[in-house]
């Protein structure tokens, strides 16, 4: 089954770590090896305020400097949060990236769920979902319409025609991000965008709700197959032993910073928009190296264990087509990640896909 690779940038850092000029500088001479390795696209993250995700507010900002260090990667936000910005502003920003990148831009959207950063920009958290449904639709509009009026409950505006306008018609390719909701799995069906989940549920939950997705997709008519990818952690060295005990403290530290940032859910923190999530995030406060690795939520190992892992994933999911790959957590040397990347892309992608780099 053909499965397409590419790098994601999830910064769990904080200034007393790294500075932000050493990551973000660091992360685009990875991005600069991704034409050469056949890594198809770059993604990067929306969150604020801390060091779980905090450097990046703004993921097209990193993602127009990307542009600049690939010729054919394609440019992924996953994802930009609606409820945080004025859909206008937005819109804008979109078509700009969509013009610097000649037509590479993709556009994942996020509900976000931290409650920190809903409480710091004053906004409701039961308000979620209608100020995402709402903002994804202005949004939406906006790029593919011109002289565009809408009258919404957060934002209204007349007769607008955001500049520039997007190079993609009628828009950059359009994706929604899922964790565990099965409305949000059917809502991404049924409007005809991609799928971005994450493989913490576990493959069988995973597959369950994969399902609910295509189910959609399929009765709202739309045409074609709808496109999923799945994002992962992943390291890769010679040996199995050499991979485990060199992403041990980087893999366990970002789930410390995960707590640290989600922990109003442990203390009475709670939402109609955001059902279950107190015990999710609990479940995921628990993780650490040999869990996710368990269940196949990180890729770490040799070659040959990675070439077995992936393709018993795809399986257990019913496919998918995209691997989004976090290769730099907290405390991993630049050149492990570098080394990681490389050994990966020689020794694991051909295994996948038909000469990746004939299509790039």
């Amino acid at each position: 089954m053909s499965l397409d690779f590419g790098i994601n940038f999830f910064p769990n850092v904080g200034p007393d770590e790294q500075s932000g000029e050493s990551y973000w500088n660091q992360a685009l001479d990875l991005v600069g090896k991704c034409d050469e390795l056949g890594y198809t696209h770059v993604r990067t993250v929306e969150h604020h305020f801390h060091p779980y995700g905090g450097y990046s507010p703004n993921p097209i900002i990193f993602l127009t400097a990307a542009s600049q260090r690939t010729k054919n990667a394609r440019l992924i936000t996953g994802a930009v949060i609606p409820a945080f910005s004025n859909p206008l502003k937005l819109a804008g920003e979109i078509g700009m990236l969509d013009s610097i990148s000649r037509g590479r831009l993709e556009v994942g959207f996020a509900r976000a769920f931290l409650p920190h950063e809903f409480a710091r920009f004053g906004i409701d958290m039961d308000e979620s979902r209608d100020r995402f449904n709402e903002g994804v639709a202005q949004i939406v509009a906006l790029l593919k319409g011109e002289n565009v009026t809408m009258d919404g409950k957060f934002r209204s505006f007349k007769d607008t025609t955001t500049l520039p306008r997007p190079v993609q018609t009628p828009h950059p390719p359009l994706w929604n991000v899922a964790l565990s909701s099965p409305e949000s799995f059917v809502n991404t069906g049924k409007w005809g965008f991609n799928m971005m989940a994450q493989p913490s549920v576990g493959p069988e939950k995973l597959a369950e709700l994969l399902g609910v997705y295509r189910e959609s997709w399929k009765s709202a008519g739309h045409k074609g197959d709808p496109r999923i990818a799945l994002a992962f952690m992943m390291y890769c060295a010679p040996d199995d032993k050499q991979a485990m005990e060199e992403s041990r403290v980087p893999v366990d530290t970002y789930y410390v910073t995960l707590a640290d940032a989600a922990k109003e859910w442990s203390e009475g923190v709670s939402s109609k928009d955001y059902p279950g999530y107190e015990k999710m995030i609990a479940r995921l406060e628990k993780d650490n190296l040999e869990s996710r690795v368990e269940r196949g939520a990180a890729w770490v190992g040799s070659p040959e264990r990675l070439r077995d892992v992936i393709a018993d994933y795809q399986r257990k999911v019913g496919g998918f087509d995209i691997a989004s790959l976090q290769i730099n957590t907290k405390s991993l040397p630049f050149e492990k990640a570098a080394a990681s990347m490389e050994l990966f892309a020689r020794e694991v992608i051909p295994h996948f896909t038909a000469d990746i780099r004939k299509r790039a």
